[in-house]
């Protein structure tokens, strides 16, 4: 399953951000546990390159593993030798297309959207999602019927429903599910998040 069809799948992309690289690594890994199959490990963790190698090691390479806050070209190759099976952008990033894996790339506008298109994106990751809202992603959906939606930014468990109420195929999910797990916090709860969202995913009622 490729990274488009498994969010429009499990509608949920979990998030890792944190400063210690081994309770980072533990969060992919307990998210992964809890049965939430894509993960994106943002850059801007400390080591995230180390991390993210780690992972791959334990996970396997079938494991939709990706690398987050890719800015640059150099940035993705980095991510990719590392082991990083897909890339996800806060913004339009020439130079991708030739590395050949899915990118989810970020847009907010109508004009960016289209860019980000035009570039190969495979899905656009719809950012911040919190200046406008699940309304504006439903404004969207009128003159980009097909385009492939994941808001971030934001997203708490009521903001996901709503988002994937109005078409989104998926949310992706950064505090509000991993909260301070990658910084060492407590693993407890993060499977209580983890259980939470997906629930949401699955469109269970609270």
């Amino acid at each position: 399953m490729n990274l488009v069809e498994s969010l429009r799948a499990h509608r949920l992309l979990a998030i890792v951000r944190g400063t210690d690289p081994a309770a980072a690594l533990r969060t992919v890994l307990t998210l992964a546990e809890e049965g939430i199959p894509a993960v994106e490990v943002s850059l801007t963790t400390a080591d995230a390159l180390t991390v993210i190698r780690q992972a791959r090691t334990e996970l396997g390479s079938e494991a939709l593993l990706g690398a987050g806050t890719v800015r640059s070209a150099a940035d993705a190759a980095r991510a990719m030798d590392a082991g990083a099976s897909y890339l996800v952008t806060p913004a339009l990033v020439d130079g991708l297309e030739p590395y050949g894996i899915p990118v989810l790339m970020g847009a907010l506008t109508p004009t960016e959207i289209e860019g980000a298109l035009a570039r190969g994106a495979d899905a656009i990751k719809l950012f911040p999602g919190s200046l406008g809202g699940p309304g504006y992603l439903r404004a969207l959906r009128g003159p980009f019927p097909d385009v492939p939606f994941v808001p971030v930014g934001g997203v708490d468990a009521q903001a996901a429903r709503d988002y994937l109420d109005r078409g989104a195929i998926a949310v992706g999910v950064g505090s509000p599910l991993v909260g301070d797990a990658a910084d060492g916090g407590d693993l407890n709860q993060l499977r209580a998040r983890a259980a939470e969202f997906l629930k949401v995913a699955a469109g269970e009622t609270p």
